[in-house]
């Protein structure tokens, strides 16, 4: 029987970019835009805060673009500082490379195994299934999701008695198979 377990965002990841004004590396996003308009040109951006000193960064969404060429969905989402909206764009490689950051996600993901019944089982399919595109390592879900500890299921791999098509070792963010046999 395979059992599916989905691995979702709980909060806004923490931007890694460093502060111009404490030197710190951390910032928080609370899903607030500023959009601006010149003429017949918009500019907008995504509004974080540093973690240590609260100084505000603007990481550029749209950069001099057209106002005609910009969808009106995605202007009213703008406009009504839409959180959804700041988890897509902050995900996109387009935002992250533009900006120059990358995303911590320590604590702001969770893990939905549907329930305890599995554990007592003596062979586990499992489907892990991705909700956002969160880097994590198979071993630690592995772990948490069967109340192991990290050296037990690394015992388990090199034994072969966790089975996957991926490599295990590393992060992944991509849906994923494994057959855990006890």
């Amino acid at each position: 029987m395979l059992t599916t377990w989905v691995v979702m965002p709980t909060c806004l990841p923490l931007v890694r970019r460093r502060c111009h004004a404490c030197a710190s590396e951390r910032f928080r996003a609370n899903g607030k835009f500023r959009v601006n308009a010149h003429h017949k040109l918009i500019d907008a951006w995504l509004l974080a805060l540093c973690t240590a000193c609260g100084e505000t960064t603007k990481l550029t969404v749209l950069e001099r673009m057209n106002v005609r060429s910009v969808r009106p969905e995605l202007l009213d989402r703008l406009h009504a500082n839409d959180p959804a909206l700041a988890a897509e764009l902050l995900q996109g490689p387009v935002v992250r490379r533009r900006n120059r950051i990358a995303l911590d996600w320590d604590g702001a993901w969770r893990l939905d195994t549907g329930g305890s019944d599995h554990l007592h089982r003596e062979v586990i399919d499992v489907s892990v299934r991705f909700t956002a595109r969160i880097p994590v390592r198979p071993l630690r879900l592995i772990a948490e999701g069967c109340a192991l500890s990290r050296a037990e299921v690394e015992r388990l791999l090199t034994e072969g008695n966790l089975v996957s098509a991926v490599r295990l070792n590393g992060k992944l963010s991509d849906d994923f198979t494994f057959t855990l046999k006890r």
